[in-house]
């Protein structure tokens, strides 16, 4: 694994982050809605990438938390196009945490599917530009 962290198939995660203190919840675990609004910050990157402009979130279509995060985890985030209709973007995110940095060790902790509609300045949607 080396310096370079978790990568899957030889893809980059769009996002990587550790979490902190501030965001546990009651049990010492990683707060759920951390994770979410991370999945939706990375999700959020190809999908603008395509629409070349302004997204809104419009549907989390999934959500499954595998298992917990905690403080200081290394936590990496890959996201994939799935579908692309005339106004909106699909996206699979796949979440993994690396921990354990004597002996690291991968898991894979959370997997998310959100769908996102372009829009123009004032919200109204819009066609996505040809790809």
């Amino acid at each position: 694994m080396g310096h370079e962290g978790v990568k899957i198939a030889g893809r980059e995660p769009v996002l990587r982050v550790m979490p902190m203190p501030a965001d546990m919840n009651g049990n010492g675990d990683i707060f759920g809605g951390w994770v979410m609004a991370q999945c939706d910050i990375a999700a959020a990157i190809p999908a603008m990438r395509l629409a070349r402009g302004r997204i809104a979130t419009v549907a989390v279509n999934s959500f499954l938390f595998k298992q917990p995060i905690s403080v200081g985890d290394i936590v990496s985030f890959y996201a994939e196009v799935v579908k692309v209709g005339r106004t909106s973007i699909t996206v699979d995110i796949q979440v993994y945490a690396e921990r354990n940095p004597t002996h690291p060790v991968v898991v894979k902790v959370t997997e998310a599917q959100f769908t996102y509609v372009a829009i123009h300045d004032d919200g109204s949607k819009r066609e996505l530009p040809p790809a």
